[in-house]
């Protein structure tokens, strides 16, 4: 069985379209990369007792959990009191996020910034080289900023701690439209019920008109798969496999 994964984009900014969430993208193609199964993505607003119920849900729900939004230092940012709710745990200001908050900042530091330094009690800081602030989980849910350009930096940094085993991937693009290979790939999936099968059809490409993908965590499971699918289709309907 893959890793499992729930994310949970945080922010009323992302509900009223005032922000166009692109951090839920972003991990979804990570985790695929790294063999991670995401099960789930929700988007919720501000409130902690949303959040406290939503992370709770999905801490119980899949073997990995990743937040987005809410932990900076204005009045919306509850994101961290939320998430503590959820594990009936209290907020707290943590003694070493307030030093490296304070080494960076000097005189600068203030009560605003200082609410960067609450996390949920028994949170756990993940340090690598090239972050000057750690990453924050709580039991198997990890805390990430919603700024795009924070959220993957510390992403990458720890991403490789996540890592199972990938996702083998085949493409075949097919000349043909669904409603003439339909019969085709219910057939494969008949024999073979365990590959992950996407069928998508492309408007405007001249040369095809459907991509179909092939995925599993089996390399021999996919090139047999794709062996009878290509047998399965019209003849002279494949364009391309890659």
């Amino acid at each position: 069985m893959a890793k499992t994964a729930g994310i949970v984009i945080i922010g009323n900014e992302i509900l009223s379209g005032k922000v166009q969430d692109v951090n839920a993208a972003y991990l979804v193609r990570e985790l695929r990369l790294l063999g991670v199964d995401v099960k789930k993505i929700s988007m919720i607003p501000d409130d902690i007792e949303v959040i406290a119920a939503e992370v709770s849900a999905f801490s119980h729900q899949f073997d990995v959990v990743f937040t987005s939004g809410g932990v900076g230092p204005t009045h919306d940012d509850v994101t961290i009191e939320g998430i503590a709710k959820a594990f009936g745990s209290r907020v707290v200001r943590s003694p070493e996020l307030e030093r490296l908050l304070r080494s960076r900042y000097g005189g600068n530091v203030n009560e605003a910034r200082l609410k960067m330094t609450e996390v949920p009690e028994g949170a756990v800081f993940i340090s690598e080289d090239g972050l000057w602030l750690p990453a924050v989980s709580v039991e198997n849910v990890y805390i990430f900023p919603g700024i795009p350009d924070l959220l993957r930096q510390k992403f990458d940094l720890i991403k490789e701690r996540f890592r199972d085993q990938p996702y083998v991937l085949r493409r075949v693009y097919v000349k043909e439209g669904e409603g003439n290979i339909a019969a085709s790939l219910n057939a494969l999936l008949r024999e073979f019920p365990e590959l992950m099968l996407g069928s998508y059809p492309e408007l405007h490409h001249r040369d095809y008109k459907v991509m179909l993908t092939l995925e599993s965590k089996d390399e021999g499971y996919v090139q047999t798969a794709l062996g009878r699918l290509l047998a399965l289709l019209p003849q002279g309907s494949v364009h391309q496999v890659s």
